[in-house]
């Protein structure tokens, strides 16, 4: 064969299918993976050795909010190449960056910042994407509430027939610039008017397009049972894939009920595509809601508008400062956000270790002091639950963090390790590999991951960044592209 570009030498080979690890080099020739085998006497214009250590897919993380720090110069250590991610889907919850143009995003628009919201059609955003220098590769939903905030004057209403067939074909457009499918946020305040017969009638275009519904449902808490069954009915009347976004459930009244949920979920995969991605810890963020303060034990903000100093403060803690009831300290801090305290351990380890889970982290880039999910999902995941708790299997949580995610999403020729596949590859110490992030120190890189390649370039090693420039912009089954 003719010399490769690079080989991988020496290491245990966890491919992303979920088969057993095997000892193996790789090859890789022009972005892609040209051989995997004994590839000893093959010459190579590069040889890394990665003796006693783990070779597997880069990691996809399916749940971003990343739109915007997509466009943002990488400065010190990435949050995400740190972590062995080389993939991640933009667009989660209902909230996109485009079709908007806007200096006053309402929350929760608003986890996005305030600066970025540029762009009057997706293709447009896309383009600004294809045109920058990513780190990692990209592939984008389209937020249902972005496309009402555009498209209604009042959003404490349903989207009247012309409103809904507005949002549709600027879905459409979309669809065909390459985004892989909608998002909703139900349980937000942009869209918790919206009636599933509005998202159907938006999502009209997406079977054809080949795209799929991501949906952040109506309730996580009490009345979830009813929230999942309504985006099942969606999911179903669209007809395509759909996804859950980050199954859990909040209030210690609904602990446990993971084993309902997860019936519920099951029951459905029997006659309709859908699946559910998770992040492993028992806090959740999102924009400040004084209606979550009570099913949390503790609430941390983020960051506030009003007072920017209070970040990283225990809202308990500033309600005993001031004699107040926390829920009127947190109407003073809007718009703000914050980390609740409020799920289960027990339903985390369920959830995260059922066969339909896949991992995203869901976090919040722009928030200033993050809930450490942003910089520490995959290691915790690696190093908390495969190596501390045996909860899974190393090779069943890598497959649930590459080859699971890119079927899922549609992600060809990422997610696995095969010849002629895109070289995305991840190289850790599965012995040392640890989260480091924590609720105090929510930025510490992780440790134990060696080196990453984005599409056959090295992008990171030992948690700083190399390059910032081998990712590129995934597109959609439905885009028309030029030729």
């Amino acid at each position: 064969m003719p010399a490769c570009d690079l080989i991988i030498e020496g290491g245990d080979l966890v491919d992303g299918t979920g088969a057993a690890r095997r000892r193996a080099d790789i090859g890789v020739t022009g972005g892609r993976i040209a051989a995997i085998g004994d590839l000893s006497a093959e010459p190579a214009g590069q040889r890394v050795d990665a003796r006693n250590r783990i070779v597997a897919p880069g990691f996809i993380d399916v749940h971003t909010h990343d739109d915007r720090l997509l466009l943002m110069p990488t400065v010190g250590a990435h949050p995400k190449l740190s972590q062995g991610v080389t993939t991640v889907v933009a667009g989660n919850c209902g909230v996109s960056l485009a079709p908007l143009q806007t200096r006053h995003p309402p929350a929760p628009l608003d986890i996005l910042g305030s600066d970025g919201w540029h762009y009057a059609t997706f293709g447009a955003y896309l383009e600004a994407l294809a045109g920058s220098d990513l780190a990692v590769n990209v592939a984008c939903l389209v937020g249902h509430s972005t496309l009402r905030v555009k498209h209604m004057g009042s959003l404490e209403r349903p989207a009247t027939p012309a409103e809904s067939d507005a949002m549709a074909a600027d879905l459409a457009e979309a669809l065909a610039s390459g985004a892989i499918g909608l998002s909703t946020g139900l349980y937000y305040p942009t869209a918790k008017a919206a009636t599933a017969q509005e998202v159907i009638a938006v999502g009209a275009s997406l079977k054809a397009a080949g795209g799929i519904v991501a949906m952040h449902i109506r309730d996580e808490g009490d009345a979830i049972d009813e929230a999942l069954r309504e985006a099942l009915h969606i999911g179903g009347q669209l007809g395509v894939n759909t996804v859950i976004s980050h199954h859990k459930l909040v209030g210690t009244a609904n602990h446990g009920r993971s084993v309902q949920t997860l019936k519920i979920l099951e029951d459905a995969a029997r006659n309709q595509s859908v699946c559910f991605d998770c992040y492993p810890y028992s806090a959740s963020s999102t924009m400040l809601l004084p209606s979550r303060i009570k099913q949390s034990s503790d609430v941390l903000v983020t960051w506030s508008q009003a007072e920017p100093g209070v970040a990283g403060r225990s809202l308990r803690e500033l309600a005993r400062e001031r004699g107040q009831p926390e829920e009127d300290v947190a109407r003073a801090l809007q718009p703000a956000g914050a980390i609740y305290f409020a799920m289960s351990e027990d339903d985390v380890s369920r959830i995260l270790s059922h066969p339909m889970a896949m991992v995203g982290s869901d976090g919040l880039a722009h928030d200033v002091r993050p809930h450490p999910r942003l910089w520490g999902t995959f290691p915790r995941v690696l190093g908390h639950y495969v190596r501390e708790k045996k909860l899974l299997s190393l090779e069943t949580a890598v497959h649930k963090m590459t080859g699971l995610s890119a079927r899922r999403f549609g992600l060809a020729g990422r997610g696995t390790l095969a010849v002629g596949h895109h070289a995305d590859i991840v190289i850790f110490d599965a012995h040392r590999v640890t989260a480091n992030a924590s609720y105090s120190h929510p930025t510490e890189v992780s440790s134990g991951i060696d080196a990453v390649f984005v599409n056959g370039q090295l992008a990171c090693r030992d948690g700083q960044t190399v390059s910032t420039d081998a990712g590129a912009v995934l597109y959609g089954p439905g885009a028309r592209l030029p030729l």
